[in-house]
């Protein structure tokens, strides 16, 4: 499996893992997603920003996300915790995976190669922040070392729950 950039061409694919991620969201009961975003014009945002990455299996692409090295400006003012460091940190931002038959744990190897990525640019901290009611999603991070931080609000005032992970 490799991490790639996302190109213009790969938008199709991207979009139809977030679209099943959307709904997977909504079966669970989780108002995380459900309002339009994100959307086809964030994902070119976030290629145009090269923010943006596929991981590809077999040709195939099976999972997406975005990982900034840009300062988060929500992650300023954390509430009921603090973070880990006050450093240099990358920020991982709408991770959605493919179900893929015979393969697993599509999440961690997102995670993985994302840390390699920071690494390689001398990053040794990645922030993320997840819905509250997406135990999946902080299942996931709990699994590969990342700790809870505290809450942090958006930019439209939703509450979300934030950690970190220093390696």
């Amino acid at each position: 499996m490799i991490l790639r950039k996302t190109n213009k061409k790969d938008i199709n694919s991207v979009m139809k893992i977030i679209n099943e991620a959307k709904d997977k969201l909504k079966r669970n009961g989780i108002d995380q997603w459900q309002n339009g975003y994100p959307n086809e014009e964030v994902i070119l945002r976030d290629i145009e920003k090269n923010e943006s990455y596929v991981l590809v299996y077999d040709e195939e692409i099976i999972g997406t996300t975005a990982l900034s090295f840009n300062r988060e400006i929500t992650y300023d003012k954390i509430y009921e915790g603090k973070w880990i460091s006050n450093g240099p940190y990358a920020v991982i931002h709408r991770i959605a995976v493919s179900k893929v038959k015979g393969i697993n744990n599509i999440g961690t190897e997102i995670l993985k190669k994302t840390e390699e990525i920071c690494l390689s640019r001398g990053i040794k901290n990645i922030k993320i922040d997840t819905h509250e009611d997406n135990k999946a999603m902080q299942g996931l991070l709990k699994k590969n070392n990342f700790n809870y931080c505290g809450i942090i609000y958006l930019v439209d005032g939703s509450k979300r729950i934030a950690f970190e992970k220093k390696f």
